[in-house]
Parts: structure tokens; C-alpha cells; sequence
């Protein structure tokens, strides 16, 4: 088992933390660690990745249809757990 340290948040910063585990069927020691691991990783693109998402970005501004809000929002919810599969088109 990992050493376990106490660190000090607002009530509210704890309630909100506890409400996302919960909903994510998770710990808050497993969100947060999640969580952490994301702003780590440091994606990487290369300059045809980044084109992709400028022509994309463009075609957004343009009015063209994008991903639908519901797909997207359950798609986040699937972040932090084990069902969590990154994003395809398709």
C-alpha cells in the first residue's frame, strides 16, 4: 500500500472533488491522481497534428457541425476510470 499524506483544501474544493468521484465511481485519492497524470503527461504534437486542429478549429468558426454536446460530456465522464478511451471520430 502507497504512504498516504493528508493535505489541507476549502469545503468546498472538498465537496466538489468527493461529488466528481462519486459520479465516476471512484475515490477521491484515485480523481485526483487521474487528474494529475493528465496535466503530466505533456502531449506532444507534431506540426501536421497541430494544422489538423487549426483546420478543424476553423471549420468549428465556420459554423460546419461539430461533435454533439451529450456525446462529448459522456465521453468526459468516462475520465479517471477504467472505461476511459481516448476520443475517435467516427
Amino acid at each position: 500500500m502507497a504512504k498516504t499524506q493528508t493535505i489541507e483544501i476549502d469545503a468546498a474544493t472538498a465537496a466538489t472533488l468527493k461529488a466528481r468521484a462519486a459520479a465516476q465511481g471512484v475515490s477521491v485519492s484515485r480523481l485526483i491522481a487521474g487528474m494529475t497524470t493528465l496535466q503530466d503527461a505533456g502531449i506532444a504534437l507534431s506540426p501536421d497534428e497541430v494544422a489538423g486542429l487549426d483546420r478543424e478549429w476553423a471549420a468549428v468558426k465556420a459554423g460546419e457541425p461539430a461533435v454533439r454536446h451529450e456525446d462529448v460530456a459522456r465521453w468526459l465522464k468516462t475520465w479517471g476510470t477504467p472505461a476511459f478511451k481516448p476520443w475517435h471520430k467516427g
